[in-house]
């Protein structure tokens, strides 16, 4: 039950100094200026907020905005200096990296900075990006689809893609030939089943999916939907129920005894 308005106003009051004991306590672990901020805080969640539930949807609502805000678009780098500088302006921004045809690695530095000289590679396309551990979801891929000549693309460890996305990368079939998806928390078999349009994938990791049920299956069906595709990351036993005697036995040697 929410508790009563009136209560949590005498709570800010009290942290910010109303009760002595309090203070006094507060005094030995932290000065005078934190206690300030730590009252002002107090109040404004007191004057804001009715219980805890309200608090927790505040803060994921909050996060929710932030995610959105990192994958906009940017429109008017598009309209200045194209889409491949845009493009790598998206996913610097985000803390990867992009490897321009003919050129080296542009990596950014943990806050998102790096060299601006990317922007005089107007007319050189993007052949790589590495979008590992970056916040990219389905609205971010917007930026990546651009990308004709894209060929390898490491979307490792990304805690927003999902099988949405991954029913987006048709649009790369023609140009993608390199996909690592390993440690995506959130894609399961279906997303993994929209991949059949990528007939040029050469290499594809599916590793640590925790969403996959069964990776050994998985990795037998998309080795037949992808059949010139290396795939990798799943053992064909992982997953299944097998005998312990016929497991051990399937494992020690691929030829039939």
């Amino acid at each position: 039950m929410a508790a009563p308005r009136a209560y949590l106003h005498l709570v800010a009051p009290l942290w910010n100094g109303g009760t002595r004991g309090i203070r006094g306590m507060s005094s030995a672990v932290a000065p005078e200026g934190n206690q300030s901020k730590w009252g002002k805080l107090l109040q404004f969640l007191a004057d804001r907020f009715y219980d805890v539930e309200a608090l927790r949807e505040y803060l994921f609502q909050k996060q929710v905005s932030k995610i959105h805000q990192k994958n906009r678009s940017f429109t008017y780098i598009k309209e200045r200096y194209g889409p491949y500088v845009a493009s790598a302006y998206f996913i610097l921004k985000q803390g990867g990296a992009v490897k321009f045809q003919g050129k080296e690695w542009i990596r950014s530095s943990g806050r998102g900075h790096c060299s601006l000289e990317f922007l005089n590679f107007q007319a050189i396309p993007i052949e790589a990006v590495d979008a590992s551990d970056c916040a990219i979801n389905y609205q971010g891929l917007d930026n990546l689809l651009a990308l004709k000549e894209l060929q390898s693309l490491w979307l490792q460890r990304c805690p927003h893609v999902d099988d949405w996305c991954l029913s987006r990368l048709y649009q790369l079939a023609d140009s993608l030939q390199e996909l690592s998806l390993a440690g995506c928390p959130r894609i399961s078999e279906r997303g993994l089943a929209c991949l059949h349009h990528l007939q040029k994938l050469r290499r594809l990791d599916i590793s640590d999916l925790p969403a996959v049920s069964s990776p050994g299956l998985t990795r037998i069906l998309v080795e037949e939907m992808l059949p010139n595709c290396e795939v990798l990351g799943a053992e064909w036993t992982e997953g299944l129920k097998l005998g312990p005697e016929k497991l051990s036995r399937d494992t020690a040697s691929p030829i039939p005894a």
